[in-house]
């Protein structure tokens, strides 16, 4: 859940933050794409799906049941099975967990992509799987919260925040904070598992194949919006998919190339302004210009100020006078 601790910064739910997250530790070829709208046919056009990243609000006092969840059913084989499944045991790591969820568990020929080799996952990341093999959730969450590349990857994409507003009130009690929580829908042996790191175990959703993906996971996201009052419409839902420019590259769609060649850069322009605050270059752009005018003589600097406050006064007389209905 989205909360300061633990040296994990909030990260937003951000395909283009997503996808260079993964980038970063080593991960090749893989993509995330927000999905607009819960539609099956879009799903399948993405193919292959790997997995689906969900962003919800989460409901205080929904503690995990440990005799069963409220749909589908607990595994606690599944891990025994092969499956990467970590508890979460710090917060505001959950949406990095939620895509290692995916990411850990596709590294391997699977029902999203049969005939493929699955995720090159990265020396890094792959030592990471080999390392906490064996290990209870509790234990693979615990060394995921202290990965030090992982949690350095992960906090490259905090959004930098040089001011404080002092007139915002903060809440008065945890219970008055707005959380959010990621969890993960991924195959895995021919199940469609729910991965939600603070539940006890993995949560089974019935038999997956490829072709039923899209609906089984359209259905089982469906059932977890029901909790929800009609007019909460604050989720998200991300894809992660296999880079579609590998495809276009293979049949020659230089359209679809170019698009996501710029769709990338603008990703990259974004990714850079969420780094930096601009506080130190904004002001000094602020005192060249005040030297300039300076420089420029006595009463130089009078008279742009004069002109900047006569400005700010004409637009504050033409809003008082369209909010008065205007001339009489």
């Amino acid at each position: 859940m989205a909360e300061d601790a633990g040296g994990w910064s909030t990260i937003e739910s951000d395909e283009g933050v997503f996808t260079s997250l993964v980038e970063n530790l080593g991960v090749k070829n893989v993509q995330f794409e927000e999905l607009i709208s819960l539609d099956t046919d879009t799903i399948r056009s993405l193919s292959p799906v790997y997995g689906v990243i969900f962003l919800f609000k989460w409901v205080r006092g929904q503690a995990p049941q440990t005799d069963a969840p409220e749909y589908g059913a607990y595994d606690p084989s599944a891990t025994e099975n092969g499956l990467f499944f970590a508890a979460q045991t710090i917060q505001n790591a959950c949406g990095t967990q939620a895509i290692l969820s995916v990411i850990l568990n596709q590294d391997g020929p699977t029902p999203a992509d049969p005939t493929g080799t699955g995720i090159d996952i990265g020396p890094e990341l792959r030592d990471f799987k080999e390392f906490t093999t064996g290990f209870p959730p509790d234990l693979r969450g615990e060394a995921l919260s202290n990965s030090a590349q992982i949690r350095d990857a992960h906090n490259a994409f905090a959004r930098a925040s040089p001011f404080v507003d002092e007139t915002s009130r903060p809440p008065v009690s945890d219970e008055d904070a707005e959380l959010y929580h990621f969890i993960a829908y991924t195959p895995f042996n021919g199940v469609l598992y729910e991965l939600d790191g603070l539940q006890p175990f993995p949560i089974s959703h019935g038999e997956c194949s490829a072709a039923d993906f899209p609906e089984k996971v359209i259905d089982a996201v469906r059932i977890r919006m029901t909790r929800y009052a009609d007019s909460e419409i604050r989720f998200n839902l991300m894809a992660v998919v296999k880079d579609p420019r590998i495809r276009a590259a293979e049949i020659g769609d230089v359209e679809t190339l170019e698009r996501e060649e710029r769709k990338r850069r603008g990703w990259a322009w974004e990714n850079a302004l969420r780094r930096w605050n601009f506080v130190g270059f904004i002001g000094e752009v602020l005192k060249g210009v005040v030297g300039m005018k300076v420089e420029k003589g006595e009463g130089e600097y009078e008279k742009w100020v004069k002109d900047a406050t006569d400005a700010t006064a004409k637009k504050a007389n033409m809003r008082r006078e369209r909010g008065n209905g205007g001339e009489e």
